[in-house]
């Protein structure tokens, strides 16, 4: 009796994980996190992971989740289990692009070489 409560509490708790996470995803992200600066000087860049990469028709998610090593970009591996902050330091290195310069070029980047989507502040940073 004891082993089937423990083994219904288990699953119980694992089903909540997974709900909680999964509801947390990035396919319901609506902003940029931005918690990591200390000051921001805009609001958060509003972003819908999935509408976005639908109507980009961006399906690898190295596209945007990108790992280098060495200076190259290392095209079948993908940094989506990461965050940004992760990798990218507030400041630059010699190396590194800084986290803000990095979601720019990232972003911003995209869009001016596909000439579609954002890229005055205003549009991404709403009031």
């Amino acid at each position: 009796m004891m082993r089937k409560s423990v083994m219904a509490l288990a699953i119980f708790i694992f089903a909540n994980v997974f709900l909680f996470v999964s509801g947390y995803s990035q396919e319901d992200m609506q902003f940029i996190d931005n918690s990591v600066f200390d000051r921001p000087q805009r609001t958060q860049a509003a972003f819908n992971h999935d509408e976005h990469n639908e109507a980009a028709e961006i399906d690898e998610c190295s596209e945007c989740h990108h790992i280098y090593e060495d200076g190259k970009f290392m095209e079948d591996e993908s940094s989506e289990d990461q965050r940004c902050s992760d990798c990218h330091e507030l400041i630059s290195n010699t190396n590194m692009p800084s986290l803000r310069k990095a979601f720019h070029k990232n972003c911003k980047g995209c869009h001016q070489g596909r000439n579609a989507g954002p890229i005055m502040c205003g549009e991404c940073h709403l009031k």
